[in-house]
């Protein structure tokens, strides 16, 4: 997906100049130029920063197709998952069709080296998340904690925090967030 002509897209659907938006979101309004010109990547917690100030999810941000469904699944099978790939990360939404969602329930795949991005973010809610395959690094405000697989987290997401991968090998993790709109 093409993130500068996404943002822009939904920036201007909205009714925000690039100031506005710059302003509401507490970045300069040359971040947003940017990102529009996809001069810059934005990392998943600047990109996160941005969308608050629409307001707008991570994923309604990258779904760009109408979720309006009048026959609501109870199974979600791989394929129903919406993909979203924000730094080399893999973010997989299970059940993106289900009305008023009130968690966002993820497969999270970060290969070698990924990163969500060297500036932490906190929103309000909660996290919680196990490591199927791998090993993750989660950093709560400057504390660096190591999850092994079988092990899980669980956060108020008011604190600071970021993942990282500084591993050799890939990364799996199943995780839940609240609110839904993350």
């Amino acid at each position: 997906m093409d993130v500068g002509n996404r943002l822009q897209e939904v920036r201007k659907k909205a009714g925000l100049s690039q100031r506005e938006l710059a302003k509401r979101a507490g970045v300069t309004n040359s971040t947003i130029s940017m990102i529009e010109k996809n001069n810059v990547s934005p990392s998943v917690s600047s990109l996160k920063k941005v969308l608050d100030g629409i307001p707008m999810s991570l994923m309604d941000f990258f779904d760009a197709e109408d979720t309006t469904k009048v026959n609501v699944p109870v199974v979600y099978t791989e394929e129903e998952f919406q993909d979203t790939f924000l730094n080399d990360i893999s973010l997989q939404l299970v059940g993106k069709s289900f009305p008023n969602r009130n968690m966002a329930f993820m497969v999270e795949t970060y290969p070698p080296g990924a990163d969500t991005g060297v500036e932490m973010y906190a929103h309000i809610g909660e996290e919680a998340g196990v490591v199927t395959k791998g090993r993750m690094e989660l950093t709560v405000e400057g504390k660096v904690h190591v999850i092994e697989t079988g092990q899980g987290y669980y956060i108020d997401t008011n604190r600071p925090h970021r993942f990282r991968n500084p591993f050799e090998e890939e990364c799996v993790m199943v995780s839940c967030a609240t609110p839904a709109d993350f």
